[in-house]
């Protein structure tokens, strides 16, 4: 008997913070490290948000609140999925939890039952496919080529579709790839969702908000609203509202799930914060006037590492349309030789002596299901990343 149970043997530890503490660590060691790989806005909460959680704490909001949230948040999140998706909610069908991940993994612990599937498009956010194996379901990996703007199509899906296939999860502006569904391709993923009655969507929306070119954002339910009791969307403020490390994710879905979720949270966590909540509330029902500069920057700085991506030999990168990350494609470094006589085999490879030769953090495309690529976020300031940018091209010209 091992002390470690063997379904946590059967996953790995998430490969972003694994990589983002081994840059803070280097940091302390006084190395000038410039970390991309973390998915976290470089811009402070704003302040009416601020405001509203220190007003909570003069106003004793400091006790344990209903594990599915305060329902003035509740209220708050109907709202916005009517104004922004056009889709409308009761109080029991939404449930506030610690982040976004914490709701994904009690969606898909509540609903698998052993050896169900879950059709997870690649490249995706590196928690899925673990979570999944954690819940005892079976991920299946359907790889989206770079030829498709690494999107999932509706063909690719029929493919994969069994009669255990319980999830499909969509995640749109993606994580890594910034890549964007239209509304032709939701619906289009509609059609083979329809004809399998036991096939459910769970769609994370976290990066809503931050969209780029006049891209118009639709969630799954809001272009198949006949679908809705089989769609869980997910959503939360770590992300549009600089906020990751106040820890509110939220969901909409079918009440007898969303009961489910509560009953998994009431035995884990119990509630989200409840400053956090209060903070969020101000957020969600607040304007959203204070995106406009983070996004300006953020488009900024995402065309200025595109084109510099471009310009250097060995790699090719498509312009994401939301989020804020670029996922290059270095299958032109791979069996390049180093001023040590390493080859690099693979993209960790080529992130590992990016790591130590440039100094610089990114993500191997291994960790997000689809190589040879990495990703970087753009999610911090434009000198620092004409910097990384400096040092990666450089590191690469010493390559032979």
């Amino acid at each position: 008997m091992t002390f470690i149970s063997d379904s946590l043997n059967r996953i790995k530890p998430s490969a972003t913070m694994v990589i983002t503490a081994k840059a803070a660590q280097l940091k302390r060691e006084g190395k000038k490290v410039i970390g991309l790989s973390a998915g976290e806005p470089d811009f402070d909460t704003p302040d009416h948000i601020k405001v509203a959680a220190i007003d909570a704490i003069h106003k004793g909001y400091t006790k344990y609140t209903n594990v599915e949230g305060i329902p003035e948040l509740r209220q708050a999140i109907i709202d916005k999925f009517k104004k922004d998706n056009g889709l409308s909610y009761s109080i029991n069908d939404v449930i506030v939890g610690t982040g976004g991940k914490q709701i994904l993994f009690n969606a898909l612990v509540s609903s698998i039952n052993k050896d169900d599937e879950v059709i997870i498009p690649a490249p995706y956010w590196v928690s899925y496919p673990d979570m999944t194996l954690l819940a005892g379901g079976k991920p299946v990996i359907v790889t989206c080529s770079q030829e498709t703007d690494f999107k999932l199509t509706a063909k690719e899906l029929e493919k994969v579709v069994t009669k255990k296939s319980k999830w499909l999860i969509l995640n749109s502006p993606s994580n890594p790839t910034g890549s964007c569904y239209s509304r032709k391709e939701l619906e289009e993923i509609a059609d083979v969702v329809r004809k399998h009655k036991n096939l459910y969507v769970m769609t994370d929306d976290i990066y809503e908000y931050i969209i780029y070119d006049n891209f118009e954002f639709f969630t799954f339910a809001q272009v198949a609203p006949d679908l809705k009791d089989r769609v869980l969307t997910v959503n939360g403020v770590s992300k549009s509202h600089c906020m990751t490390g106040w820890r509110i994710g939220y969901a909409v879905g079918p009440e007898i799930l969303i009961k489910a979720m509560i009953k998994i949270q009431g035995q884990s966590t119990s509630n989200a914060s409840s400053i956090s909540q209060y903070a969020a509330l101000a957020g969600i029902s607040g304007s959203n006037d204070f995106l406009k500069p983070c996004l300006k920057a953020f488009d900024e700085r995402r065309r200025f590492v595109v084109s510099k991506l471009n310009n250097i030999q060995g790699i090719s990168c498509l312009l994401p349309k939301g989020a804020f990350y670029a996922y290059p494609n270095v299958s032109g470094l791979v069996g390049k030789k180093t001023n040590e006589g390493i080859i690099l085999k693979n993209d960790k490879d080529i992130v590992e002596w990016l790591l130590e030769t440039a100094e610089v953090a990114a993500v191997p495309g291994v960790a997000f299901g689809l190589e040879p690529f990495f990703r970087i976020s753009y999610a911090t300031s434009l000198d620092l990343l004409k910097e990384a940018m400096n040092r990666i091209e450089k590191a690469v010209l010493s390559l032979s």
